[in-house]
């Protein structure tokens, strides 16, 4: 069931997501987009609740209740950037806003960029590793091991991204002769979402409209 309701709830981030963006540029129901953007979070608390119950229930602690809780803290890190980077997509191809710069590739801006997208994932592996240990002290005397390896884990992932995160620090990619890269900036949001899934539109969004 767990495995089960772990697929659906990727399948209704993505589906809220295209729904709330299609709301809001092609129908301009803001309103409505900002219902359903704000629908996200709740899909990781109905995982929480459900895997919650499960093991009170008397469930045996196993492999599906640590992937509920990397997938939870995955989406914490790394939903918010998701939605931020295809709401600037959106705004280009549907509402004529500029097309939103992509991520740096070179020097030390591209460093900075693998550095900010590490500290997410070391948000995720807190994540996981707190909700982990409080599965641990739920069960009590059962056998846990399967949950500390799931928190094993999330620091390995974390010491392999920094690795990874830090030899664009140590040999940083030259840019070739002649090429100008454009500033990374914010991908803009929703105006209406007053939450910290998205932001303020920004100026030149404005003007589109």
């Amino acid at each position: 069931m767990i495995v089960a309701l772990i697929i659906a709830c990727e399948v209704g981030f993505w589906v809220l997501l295209a729904l709330g963006l299609a709301a809001r540029y092609l129908l301009k129901w803001r309103r409505t987009s900002v219902a359903l953007l704000l629908c996200e979070p709740l899909l990781e608390l109905v995982l929480f609740v459900v895997t919650a119950i499960d093991l009170r229930n008397g469930a045996e602690p196993g492999w599906e209740h640590g992937v509920a809780a990397l997938y939870i803290g995955f989406t914490v890190a790394y939903g918010h950037y998701t939605i931020r980077r295809l709401d600037g997509h959106a705004a280009h191809r549907l509402a004529g806003a500029p097309r939103p710069p992509g991520p740096p590739r070179y020097g030390m801006a591209r460093a900075r960029h693998e550095g900010r997208l590490w500290l997410r994932t070391v948000v995720m592996a807190a994540v996981a590793c707190a909700l982990l240990q409080a599965a641990v002290w739920y069960v009590g005397d059962g056998d846990t091991s399967s949950l500390r390896s799931f928190q094993g884990t999330a620091l390995r992932v974390v010491g392999i991204h920094g690795l990874i995160a830090l030899t664009y620090t140590i040999w940083p990619k030259r840019a070739p002769a002649g090429h100008e890269e454009r500033s990374a900036l914010p991908a803009r949001d929703p105006e209406d979402v007053p939450d910290l899934l998205v932001g303020r539109a920004g100026k030149d969004e404005e003007q589109v409209r």
